[in-house]
């Protein structure tokens, strides 16, 4: 046998014990220095390839996927008390602006209108009887005004004839004294006298008694005339109150029925037929799922050359990278999260840590593509946007 063959293997033979291997092969050396040098290669092109994609087009663009959908949705709450006797709508059904949601019980509000009715109508009766009473008034003036024209007729025959009589009496006690004249005809033209004076006070106070009356008559005619002047039966003060207040029980009646404020999909409703509620408590909301938007939540670092009309593409999660959105920078926000914050964060204490912080950027949605792929209130969505254009 060979020396060779007959040689025992080194990790057998106990001369060998704690000797080292013999150095690999120069094969695998070269091999193992071709694989980093290749790898090497390649973490270059790769750091190349990097580099001449972000001054190209990298920085060009800021991207988050902090962002979410959102909407100004309408609250829809009763502007009167009232109860529910028919609710015709429920949680995801789709409304049109106008459509009718809750109904509540109209009694006691119709009753309101007829009694605000009756009060409009008897509004207008009693102002029509005041312009008769002030007609009546003034006509009862124009009677004491001829009275008094009367009584000073009667005033200036009574004194021609307290004249007359004077001349008569004075013409006898002239004669009386030489016998011409008897003494009854000197009584007699005493007596005319005293019935001629009687009668000439008596038409003074008639003149006086008249224009007293008169007087009278014309402050009822004044006062009345107060009530009515300047203005017509329909638009007297009294009347227009009266009308106020019937307009306003037809309109309370009128908010008995309750209609979606915008075109949308219902959610969060909270009334049932039959339940009690109070002006001002919501019973349901409604998204206008066609006038989303979305705010996307950028770190402040991001936002230096982020400008209002940029343009912005999204993805949506719910659909994938397949669907892209096309939106414009809308505005950014005035103030962070944590500045907002139910309870703020206190940054001047002693174990303060710096955290970046983001700022919400609104995002204004093409509406052809939300119509043809509609999204709902808080779905996730990633933003990026092009903030090497110039802006609005």
């Amino acid at each position: 046998m060979p020396d060779d063959q007959a040689r025992p293997a080194p990790e057998s033979d106990p001369t060998f014990a704690g000797v080292a291997p013999p150095p690999a092969p120069d094969g695998k050396k070269r091999l193992r220095q071709r694989l980093f040098g290749g790898l090497a290669v390649v973490v270059l092109i790769g750091a190349v390839a990097f580099g001449f994609w972000w001054f190209t087009v990298g920085q060009k663009f800021v991207s988050t996927d902090d962002a979410y959908v959102g909407a100004d949705v309408a609250q829809v709450t009763p502007r009167i008390d009232g109860t529910a006797i028919e609710v015709r709508v429920g949680d995801t059904q789709t409304v049109k602006a106008g459509d009718v949601l809750v109904r509540l019980d109209p009694t006691t509000l119709q009753l309101k209108v007829d009694e605000a009715e009756a009060q409009y109508a008897q509004a207008i009766r009693g102002i029509r009887q005041q312009v008769a009473v002030g007609a009546a008034n003034s006509a009862e003036v124009g009677a004491r005004q001829a009275d008094i024209g009367r009584f000073q007729a009667q005033l200036s025959s009574a004194q021609a004839d307290l004249d007359k009589a004077r001349v008569d009496l004075d013409r006898r006690q002239a004669l009386a004294a030489s016998g011409a004249v008897s003494g009854d005809e000197l009584t007699s033209a005493k007596r005319a006298f005293s019935t001629a004076e009687a009668a000439l006070a008596g038409a003074k106070a008639s003149i006086t008694q008249a224009q007293a009356s008169r007087a009278a008559a014309e402050g009822q005619r004044l006062a009345q005339s107060a009530l009515v002047e300047g203005t017509s039966v329909e638009n007297n003060p009294m009347v227009l109150a009266a009308r106020a207040a019937r307009d306003q029980a037809r309109n309370d009646l009128s908010h008995t029925v309750i209609r979606a404020p915008i075109d949308g999909v219902i959610a969060r409703r909270q009334i049932q037929v039959g339940q009690r509620v109070a002006m001002g408590a919501s019973l349901m909301s409604v998204v206008p799922v066609g006038q989303v938007y979305v705010d996307a939540n950028f770190k402040e670092v991001q936002l230096k050359k982020v400008l209002v009309g940029q343009p912005v593409t999204l993805e949506s999660d719910i659909y994938g990278g397949k669907v892209v959105y096309h939106g414009k920078v809308a505005g950014i926000g005035g103030g962070t999260g944590s500045a907002f914050a139910v309870i703020p964060a206190q940054n001047a204490t002693g174990n303060w840590i710096k955290v970046v912080q983001r700022l919400p950027v609104r995002v204004a949605l093409d509406p052809r593509e939300v119509k043809d792929h509609p999204l709902r209130v808080g779905l996730s969505m990633k933003a990026k946007i092009d903030i090497s254009h110039p802006g609005a």
